[in-house]
């Protein structure tokens, strides 16, 4: 595991081939073993905001502590539409709410409440600034929460009458669960598995769900931990870890959409253009954001373990069509591990229509992307864990620390 990385992610999972043409099995092997300590940490807390003003995001250095290419890549990163002038961009965070924990959020259609996953395995429901004191959904005593393994995710279905989340078991091992909405709250006697994945390790374990624009349920999954990746899973189409998958809610079945991941641990689709947009945790050095132009380019590898971004990470193996990032950063300036986040399409800042938002955990600053240009937007967080969007556009910023902000102009 990534020292660096494993003190200040001690409790979270951070920060993660061809296109499968059969469906695949939806349950493996499971691991057995203790279980971790379960979390006491209450639910309602507050997290530190920081003003910071706008400077450009630092250039990556031109090189790097690792070897070179034997076998450079034969193909380029593809190129995200044009998008506005990030000098243009002034924005501020505003205070949703406050929920401790707080590592994910989706809206539900014909619905106006956010909903947030806590790590410890609540779902908590956000009206009008107001947490429901019941929760949607309570995991507590079936999720673990030691390293990097908690309540990951959870989407709503396109109509909304069904909530799907992924977490990891006491074991450590993955699930992705869905469960029949009535009125406000998850049934919990519809739970119906739909995905079981045998986590080899602590670490690494992905967690994000999306609707995709195709109707199918995407989960992200990482290499399956430890350092390196030692059991070589990311580039082995025979394994769903370190992959980008494709879940047909109605039987069960995935599909392989992309392989060469570590740890995909927050992507999302532009709802303008349809185009994917990854943020892969690296491993000693480099951060990246792997970019996809829709749903139709399946069978893309964007080259873990043999590359950490733009950089060799195992010479000796080659991987020429691995596809490169659209987008790195180093760990300088106390950066460790990126969060992914949103094309911005909301309407409260016009100026920021097609601007890609990331953060990195670590450092918590939010960070516009746009031509290649990447520009710090003056907002930090602290443990900033997270991105979220409703069904209006608007994006919202989620901290472990408690936090829930919406991204407004100043």
């Amino acid at each position: 595991m990534r020292r660096r990385l494993a003190a200040a992610l001690f409790v979270l999972a951070l920060v993660a081939a061809a296109c499968g043409g059969a469906g695949h099995s939806n349950h493996l092997e499971r691991a057995t073993g203790p279980a971790p300590p379960e979390s006491t940490e209450p639910e309602t807390t507050t997290s530190t905001v920081t003003a910071a003003p706008p400077t450009n995001a630092p250039a990556p250095p031109s090189t790097a502590r690792r070897p070179p290419a034997t076998a450079p890549r034969s193909t380029t990163a593809p190129a995200p539409a044009p998008g506005p002038s990030l000098a243009a961009v002034h924005v501020r965070l505003t205070p949703v709410a406050g929920i401790s924990g707080a590592l994910a959020l989706a809206a539900r259609a014909n619905d106006g409440a956010l909903y947030i996953a806590a790590k410890a395995g609540r779902v908590r429901a956000v009206r009008g600034g107001q947490v429901d004191p019941t929760p949607v959904l309570d995991l507590t005593g079936q999720v673990s929460t030691g390293s990097e393994q908690d309540l990951l995710g959870l989407a709503f279905g396109p109509d909304g009458s069904h909530l799907y989340v992924n977490y990891t078991d006491t074991n450590g091992d993955t699930h992705v669960v869905e469960y029949a909405m009535s009125g406000g709250v998850a049934n919990a006697g519809t739970r119906r598995e739909l995905l079981a994945v045998h986590q080899p390790y602590a670490n690494h374990n992905g967690g994000n769900l999306v609707f995709g624009p195709d109707g199918l349920l995407w989960v992200g999954l990482g290499d399956g931990g430890s350092e390196g990746d030692p059991n070589n899973t990311a580039q082995n189409p025979n394994t769903p870890l370190g992959k980008m998958l494709r879940l047909d809610v109605a039987n069960g079945q995935y599909s392989q959409w992309a392989l060469g991941f570590r740890n995909p641990w927050r992507y999302s689709f532009d709802r303008a253009t349809g185009s994917v947009w990854i943020g892969d945790v690296g491993q000693d050095m480099w951060e990246e954001i792997d970019f996809a132009p829709g749903v139709g380019s399946a069978g893309m590898n964007f080259g873990w373990s043999r590359f950490e971004g733009n950089h060799v990470y195992k010479a000796s193996e080659a991987a020429p069509n691995a596809v490169p990032p659209v987008y790195e950063y180093s760990h300088a300036g106390g950066n460790c591990a990126v969060t992914g986040g949103y094309v911005y399409r909301g309407s409260r800042v016009p100026n920021m229509n097609g601007v890609y938002l990331f953060a990195d955990f670590c450092a918590g600053h939010v960070i516009g992307l746009a031509n290649g240009q990447a520009r710090d937007l003056g907002m930090v967080v602290s443990n900033l864990s997270s991105f979220g969007e409703d069904a209006a556009g608007d994006v919202y910023v989620l901290s472990l620390s408690g936090g829930v902000f919406r991204i407004d102009p100043s």
